[in-house]
């Protein structure tokens, strides 16, 4: 007898952000909805991580119009969207009625699977979230990040997973992020959920593409009882992506084991992404093959470029590989966190800073607060110098409860603040967005009538141009193009100078 194995596609999430830094506007994302409504799959991803703060920072897109477009556009697929728990989709933790009024707001949107996470796998910080997705009647999923350490064993994540069965999640996800879990551990760790929370456990396997092996290690996921798995398309996969959807499809043939899929839909999907994906080429992750570095030092692709951006700030490019190396020990002495948005920002920072500057001469304020506990707890103990030096620098003691209990309500304060601002539609939804982004937000605000700017750029015809020469943006409602670059006539004094500029 054949056994059905849901899939959830991650293209208009996921995928791109892995491949393309978050850049796919609406315009290019939409034109695949149909295709992506009616392809059998148990999920579509299209909604938070970095996409928030994408819409808001490069495209003036309000990401809750983004999200009403999604539901209007696939009204038979259930939304799925990754979620930060106690960060939401900002960098820091928010006070409980932030949380609650956030999960309502993205129900009463459209979404419909929250897959909740924590950096830290620190339960006490997914609770209050989990909770708010039950209320509003919402699937919640709850999610293990999976790392490696002397203390990540399969033991400890099924503990893990049977805390969060037991706060009433309907399915519980593994999360891997760096594509780190090998096929034998894939196996042992969805056979032990099954017997420990019981079979009937809906366990969802999320897996990147970068070292490798994780395509053998979702058909052994699927053996021992995996009953969702996520792949992304081929035309949007691998490199520091995932694998593609129709490998899955192929790969499961003759098995006893098959998919909801539609090909005839799929090839429409791939052939749609492809034709969109170069305009991106300037985003593009350097890091397409395959990475087993990555078994040792744990980091992600999206890290890396990160790290080698901030080096480059600092005239010091040639030195990454030192960073690389530092990171695992920066890693250790934070209590081996997994490094996923926002522990894998923090351990890098400061594994530059050390590089730079020598060890923990100058530590970042998100990598005391991580030290001392105002993120969560940890596997380990952490560094007891490393502890001290904290302390000092932020002024401040570690602590041992909820950071969320520290907080004082703010939903008032924040609301009168977003008022205030320039463009604000005094909506719950606007509330939200500067709360997430109070740097970013007033900006938006006041441009967002403007319209989605997209930061695609056609890619010059073959053969034609200088090789590096500019292609052509369209002005974001694929429309008229325009240059991608523009020249000024500059007078300083006496004296014009040509100036030619990228777009901002």
């Amino acid at each position: 007898m054949t056994r059905i194995v849901e899939v959830t596609e991650l293209a208009p999430r996921d995928g791109h952000q892995s491949l393309l830094a978050t850049r796919m506007s609406i315009d290019d994302l939409a034109p695949a909805c149909e295709d992506l409504d009616r392809a059998g799959y148990w999920s579509v991803e299209c909604w938070g991580g970095a996409t928030y703060d994408a819409c808001i920072r490069f495209l003036n897109e309000d990401p809750w119009e983004r999200l009403r477009t999604f539901r209007k556009l696939m009204p038979n697929t259930r939304l799925q969207m990754l979620l930060r728990a106690q960060n939401l989709l900002g960098y820091r933790h928010y006070e409980d009625s932030v949380v609650d009024r956030f999960v309502e707001k993205s129900a009463e949107n459209g979404m419909d699977v929250f897959r909740v996470f924590d950096a830290l796998n620190d339960v006490r910080n997914l609770r209050r979230a989990l909770s708010a997705v039950l209320r509003t009647g919402k699937h919640a999923e709850g999610t293990i990040c999976y790392t490696t350490s002397p203390l990540h064993t399969v033991d400890k994540f099924v503990e893990l997973a049977q805390q969060l069965r037991d706060l009433g999640c309907q399915s519980i996800c593994i999360k891997d992020m760096a594509a780190l879990l090998r096929p034998q551990p894939a196996f042992d760790l969805v056979k032990g959920i099954k017997r420990k929370c019981g079979e009937d456990t809906v366990v969802h396997v999320h897996v990147h593409s970068t070292t490798g092996v994780t395509m053998v290690s979702l058909m052994k996921a699927i053996e021992a009882g995996a009953d969702i798995v996520d792949t992304a398309i081929s035309s949007l996969s691998l490199g520091p992506g995932h694998n593609p959807t129709e490998a899955l499809v192929e790969m499961l043939a003759g098995t006893g084991y098959a998919t909801r899929l539609d090909s005839a839909r799929l090839r429409k999907i791939k052939d749609h992404f492809a034709k969109v994906r170069p305009k991106y080429a300037a985003f593009e992750s350097k890091y397409t093959g395959v990475e087993t570095d990555i078994f040792e030092s744990q980091i992600p692709g999206g890290m890396i470029s990160n790290m080698e951006s901030q080096l480059k700030q600092q005239g010091a490019a040639d030195r990454v590989q030192e960073v690389l190396a530092e990171v695992p020990r920066v890693r250790q002495d934070a209590g081996f966190p997994p490094l996923v948005t926002p522990s894998s920002q923090i351990v890098g920072t400061q594994a530059v800073f050390n590089v730079l500057m020598g060890r923990y001469k100058v530590l970042t304020g998100e990598f005391a607060d991580l030290m001392l506990g105002y993120y969560g707890e940890s596997i380990a103990a952490r560094n007891p110098e490393v502890v001290a030096a904290a302390a000092k620098h932020a002024k401040k003691e570690p602590i041992t409860n909820r950071p969320a209990d520290l907080l004082k309500p703010e939903w008032e304060d924040l609301r009168s603040q977003a008022l205030a601002l320039e463009g604000c539609n005094g909506t719950d939804e606007d509330v939200l967005t500067y709360a997430m982004f109070p740097q970013v937000a007033p900006k938006f605000f006041q441009h967002r009538a403007e319209g989605p700017k997209s930061v695609a750029q056609a890619p010059a015809a073959k053969g034609g141009g200088k090789e590096g020469a500019p292609g052509k943006a369209t002005d974001g409602g694929g429309k008229s193009p325009v240059a991608s670059r523009v020249t000024y006539n500059v007078k300083i004094g006496e004296r014009t100078r040509h100036v030619t500029v990228e777009p901002a």
